[in-house]
């Protein structure tokens, strides 16, 4: 027998075992993962209610009849943004990081669940993370598309919530920033530091 057909096997009685324990939990009183998530509502990629989005088995059945490939995380000014600030930083400070594309819900925190809800999936070009994993600031690359659409009310609900979490936002701007603005905007932002030192690894200090 073939690992390919040994492997749709497992698929298939793992997509059973899912849709069992999600009919179980629904039996119960709507008790299950997909009861938690039903009061707001998921919504598709066409911005409309899709019920099969908040099904594990659903999302399982989903994903095994599509295709998936690798892309870049960051497009070729985007990279070559995020190679020149990677450098500008460890020069300063090799504790501290550059962060791509992160989601603000990875790193902004509110008793409001609906104004959270509002900034959890925008994402910030680049996070500048420091010694303490904390993100002290947000750089957003302004390309040549940036401002079409609806760009800026979405920046400004970043910026509005950056602001309020006490977190920097600035901005690179295509055709405008230069390589040596890029540095000083660096050397402005992240405090200097003498070479990594001892540090923590997996809750112990290295000697």
């Amino acid at each position: 027998m073939s690992k390919e057909v040994i492997f749709v096997g497992v698929m298939a009685l793992i997509v059973f075992f899912v849709t069992e324990w999600s009919k179980a939990g629904k039996k119960k009183g709507g008790r299950g993962r997909s009861a938690n998530y039903r009061k707001g509502g998921n919504r598709g990629w066409n911005g409309k209610k899709s019920s099969k989005l908040t099904n594990a088995a659903d999302q399982l059945e989903i994903v095994m009849g599509a295709d998936f490939k690798p892309r870049p995380l960051l497009n070729r000014p985007e990279a070559s943004v995020f190679k020149a600030l990677d450098d500008a930083v460890i020069g300063r400070n090799p504790r501290w990081q550059v962060m791509a594309q992160v989601s603000l819900g990875e790193f902004l925190a509110s008793p409001d669940r609906e104004a959270y809800g509002c900034v959890n999936s925008k994402r910030v070009d680049f996070a500048l993370m420091d010694e303490n994993c904390r993100v002290v600031h947000a750089i957003e690359y302004q390309g040549k598309g940036h401002h079409r659409g609806n760009a800026a009310a979405r920046d400004a609900v970043k910026k509005e919530a950056l602001r309020k979490a006490g977190i920097g936002y600035h901005e690179v701007v295509a055709g405008h920033t230069t390589p040596s603005e890029l540095r000083a905007l660096v050397d402005k932002l992240v405090p200097a530091g003498m070479g990594s030192g001892p540090i923590e690894q997996f809750g112990r200090k290295a000697g």
